[in-house]
């Protein structure tokens, strides 16, 4: 007898309206009350996904139809986040491909996918924004397919359903030329394309623990799939460690899944999504089981990191100004405490106790640390992004990421140059009917460290660009990827209108007048390769004699501003990024101005 229920993961790239989607699938479901408000991107709960509009951690909903419980895992669309993708698709028995209908399947996209179809999931495929201007449903179709060929999927799995869909508007359909009502066609497939969980509830509990919660009433929560037997509230139940160990404990609360809230359940069986309470020391990967008779299921396995930076105390002149956590235990206790949950992260310990090295997928992966870090009160600096290089087969190796470019036909041949010059090898170009080009590169991942700043400039800000992790291949040689240096304040004080006027012709400010400085800090960069060193706070001479410009309007060009991600891929490896909850500063990384 097959389980009323359906485990499903909607995995989309970045944009493509996933999230819409699984508001409107609530919407319709019944888990709003009557005269409830609603918001939207219910599922994008946190503060950082809300502003930057993509989701960071993978979270799970439950909704009702005809008496099925389908129980919903939102997936990061982004591969700097591939380990949440990674733990949860083990939950799943299906999976709904969300593509957009005029841009088709994109890097992000083919990330979440392989890890998809390497597991056996069969997509529903949902072709979302039909109801856009330039939307090209047929084509989109074409290219999933081309790609589910490109990425080894059986015959099954190329053979998949398609759903033409407007989360925006609330409706999905099978065929084009219907009409869109609702989602029932969306439902109606998830129950019927869409495999029950497998699972046998006469056999010793297995419960793999994939995500971590944290409540102040009842401590550490764990999320997972019972794979199989049955959990109950109050049982006994032991935690097989990574490391062999077993722990005995009890389950002191059991909580399930209904619409946006949790709800107490005295008795959850295999195949169901559960939050179960009373283990302080599970991690993620580990299987709760049965005392009497543990078994565990095979530890979850992630993709290493790609890249790396030094975390370490802050020692500038500024230090321990704005941060509230600034010594390097706390530091190390905030580093140690995210690597329980953030199963991509790396963290080592260097040769002295202000240091630490810390791994991770992407610049925006650690980029997100590092803001969620400064948001709760700490003070630090980073160094720039390096590579891991790896040894392959006896030889030296390095990270390739698939590059997907879309840009105005007049930039075209710009971002061909500039990204030769950082080792990539173009792979494709399609030219649109609406006068941007498609460009697909394959680089070396160290080429594309500063490579967003310098793009924007060569498309005036018209240029879109997406990135994923290929494989690592030989080494590519040296790569240039900054070409201009810095200019360097020489002195600590307050800068000035006069002084930041009168080196306006020297290259771009990143500060603004009236900006606190000191000696070694960073404060524009130079129009010439070498770096400057400048004096910003210099005051005009007062004189008893009126000028004859007295009256006229002067302006300074607009500065640079300087974002933590912008940050992050601009510096060089001389120099750092002073991280605090209230400034982001660039700085050389002595105290002592470094000189190329």
């Amino acid at each position: 007898m097959s389980l009323p229920i359906r485990n499903v993961a909607i995995i989309a790239h970045v944009d493509h309206g996933k999230t819409t989607l699984v508001d409107a699938l609530l919407k319709q479901s019944g888990v709003f009350r009557e005269g409830e408000e609603i918001p939207d991107c219910v599922m994008d709960s946190n503060t950082l996904e809300r502003e930057r509009g993509i989701t960071i951690l993978s979270k799970n909903t439950a909704v009702r139809y005809k008496d099925i419980l389908i129980n919903i895992v939102d997936t990061p669309g982004h591969a700097d986040f591939g380990g949440e993708v990674e733990r949860v698709l083990g939950m799943v028995d299906g999976c709904i491909l969300i593509v957009d209908a005029n841009e088709g399947p994109m890097p992000q996209t083919r990330f979440v996918l392989k890890k998809a179809l390497e597991k056996g999931l069969r997509p529903i495929v949902v072709v979302n924004k039909i109801d856009r201007p330039r939307a090209n449903p047929d084509t989109a179709v074409d290219k999933v397919f081309d790609l589910f060929v490109e990425l080894g999927a059986d015959d099954d799995q190329c053979d998949f359903n398609t759903l033409y869909a407007s989360g925006l508007d609330g409706y999905a359909k099978e065929e084009l030329e219907a009409e869109g009502i609702n989602m029932e066609p969306l439902f109606e497939a998830i129950i019927h394309h869409v495999p029950p969980p497998a699972g046998d509830v006469e056999k010793p509990l297995q419960l793999q623990v994939t995500t971590l919660d944290y409540s102040e009433y009842l401590g550490r929560i764990v999320i997972g799939r019972i794979h199989n037997g049955t959990i109950k509230a109050g049982q006994q139940a032991a935690l097989y460690k990574d490391d062999g160990s077993i722990v005995k404990t009890k389950v002191s609360k059991l909580l399930g899944f209904e619409g946006l809230a949790r709800v107490e359940l005295k008795e959850a069986s295999a195949g169901n999504l559960v939050a179960v309470a009373g283990f302080a020391d599970a991690n993620i990967g580990e299987t709760i089981t049965c005392p009497d008779d543990p078994q565990a299921l095979p530890l979850i396995a992630v993709d290493e990191p790609t890249l790396q930076m030094t975390f370490s105390i802050n020692d500038s002149p500024f230090a321990g100004q704005e941060g509230k956590f600034v010594t390097s235990r706390q530091l190390r206790d905030r580093l140690w405490r995210e690597l329980e949950t953030n199963v991509a992260l790396r963290v080592e310990e260097t040769d002295t106790a202000e240091k630490f090295l810390v791994s991770g997928r992407g610049e925006l992966h650690l980029g997100i640390l590092i803001e969620t870090m400064r948001r709760e009160g700490y003070e630090f600096q980073v160094s720039q992004p390096q590579v891991i290089y790896r040894e392959v087969s006896g030889q030296p190796c390095e990270p390739f990421e698939y590059l997907v470019l879309d840009v105005p036909e007049a930039s075209v041949g710009s971002c061909i140059e500039r990204l030769g010059q950082r080792k990539g090898t173009m792979q494709d170009m399609q030219t649109a009917t609406n006068g941007r080009t498609q460009l697909e590169f394959v680089i070396p991942a160290r080429g594309l460290i500063g490579f967003r700043g310098e793009f924007l400039r060569l498309t005036r800000g018209e240029g879109i660009m997406n990135h994923s992790f290929l494989e690592y291949r030989p080494l590519s040689g040296d790569v240039e990827t900054r070409y201009n240096g810095v200019m360097v304040a020489f002195e600590e004080g307050t800068s000035t209108f006069y002084a930041l006027k009168n080196a306006e012709d020297r290259g771009v400010f990143f500060i603004t007048p009236g900006t606190k400085v000191y000696k070694g800090m960073i404060v524009g960069e130079h129009n010439r390769p070498q770096d400057l060193d400048l004096n910003v706070c210099k005051t005009k001479q007062l004189t008893n004699h009126r000028a004859a410009t007295g009256d006229e309007l002067v302006q300074l060009q607009s500065p640079v501003d300087m974002s933590l991600e912008r940050a992050l891929e601009y510096i060089g490896s001389d120099e750092l990024v002073e991280v605090t909850p209230e400034s982001i500063r660039l700085r050389k990384l002595s105290k002592k101005l470094a000189k190329r």
